[in-house]
């Protein structure tokens, strides 16, 4: 009885601790507090609708990303993307070697996995790499956001803008991933050429001397046996029964992983959805959206690039769509609107977020900001010649 006693209290002083920490993690999240200081001014200038916010937030994605992370930090914690880790590094010889298969791997899941799903897959192994190595982490997170953005483009289910047009236009899987293969390839080329002037052709060196942490085989097991069946669940629409079942398994086999969760990143995406959704409601954003003459292909171009650096690139296709059914163009504009500021897509806050690391906000938008300028030239000309439309 006396053991059972010490054990329920050692977890649950183990539970306080976490959330403790979690809590102080909140008060020095910077994007966090911004976007609830924007949510008070918002609530300020419409108090009657403050009743609905919940109908605002997308509850299956917020259902989706949490088992994604849930099962991600499983997969971190066996210790099993270390030891994998290890194993890639046999096979590349250099930083820039390096850098270009995860970056090419990012970009490539992403076609298939959507790009959210592609960072959970590539990022935990990148920084596991890393740190074996010294390789640049914060760099190397920073390309494969940029990587997925570029990679997610080309099929109608990369993204959720692209199945969002997808829907809309009627075209075909192939009809849809024809239209968009010009401009994906052109800004691939351009991210892997970018990739080997920025990572040098230095020899990579192992430098963790230590032996790999212990495999934990159940957890490992666990894990990759409900990742294909949650995904499967989700895309049936069943996300909330899905992410019940994820965390009831972990809850009983492996609490100490849910402390790890980054619960933060769920709470700003839920204020984002309310923020971003407030914004492109208000009338004023409705009347300076109607007096655009969107008609116009470039009109309709470059607006979906800067409404996608506001309100972010799925919101941004949804609001356009009401003003414009040129999907075609539309498609073109916020994928490359995906660049630029880290709010432009979802995928670039969730890269971020798992980098771990402050400094890099800014470095993201160092490299982002001129390959959105970049970007936005070649869809330009795509647009121009005809390409596009």
């Amino acid at each position: 009885m006396n053991n059972t006693r010490e054990s329920f209290a050692g977890a649950l002083q183990t539970l306080v601790r976490g959330l403790q920490a979690m809590a102080a993690g909140l008060r020095k999240d910077p994007l966090l507090l911004v976007l609830i200081a924007a949510l008070a001014l918002l609530t300020a200038v419409a108090p009657g609708k403050a009743g609905s916010y919940p109908s605002l937030v997308d509850w299956p994605t917020i259902a989706a990303l949490t088992g994604l992370l849930v099962l991600t930090k499983g997969l971190e914690a066996s210790g099993s993307l270390h030891r994998l880790g290890h194993w890639l590094i046999g096979f590349m010889s250099t930083e820039r070697a390096t850098a270009l298969c995860l970056v090419l791997a990012a970009a490539l899941l992403s076609t298939l996995l959507t790009n959210d799903v592609a960072l959970f897959v590539v990022v935990p192994l990148t920084l596991g790499v890393c740190r074996i190595t010294g390789l640049p982490a914060t760099k190397l997170v920073i390309f494969e956001a940029l990587a997925v953005n570029a990679g997610s483009a080309l099929t109608p289910i990369g993204n959720p803008q692209n199945l969002f047009l997808w829907q809309l236009s009627g075209a075909s899987f192939a009809a849809f991933t024809l239209h968009m293969l010009p401009l994906v390839a052109l800004l691939m080329l351009l991210l892997l050429g970018l990739t080997a002037c920025v990572f040098r052709g230095r020899k990579v060196q192992v430098r963790d001397e230590h032996q790999p942490p212990p495999l934990d085989r159940t957890l490992l097991s666990v894990s990759l046996a409900l990742y294909i069946p949650f995904l499967v669940a989700t895309d049936l629409h069943q996300a909330a029964w899905a992410v019940a079942g994820v965390l009831l398994v972990f809850a009983l086999l492996r609490p100490r992983v849910l402390l790890r969760v980054d619960w933060g990143l769920l709470l700003v995406f839920v204020l984002m959805f309310i923020d971003l959704r407030l914004l492109s409601g208000l009338e004023v954003v409705h009347r300076a959206m109607a007096g655009l003459d969107l008609a116009q292909p470039l009109r309709l171009y470059f607006t979906g690039i800067a409404a996608s650096q506001v309100i972010s690139n799925v919101p941004a296709a949804i609001a356009l769509a009401e003003y414009s059914r040129d999907w075609r163009v539309l498609a073109y504009s916020v994928n490359v609107g995906g660049f630029g500021l880290v709010v432009g897509s979802l995928a670039n806050l969730i890269a971020l977020r798992m980098a771990q690391d402050r400094k890099a906000w800014p470095h993201f938008h160092g490299f982002a900001l001129p390959f959105l300028l970049v970007a936005a030239a070649v869809g330009y000309a795509l647009v121009v010649l005809g390409i596009a439309r």
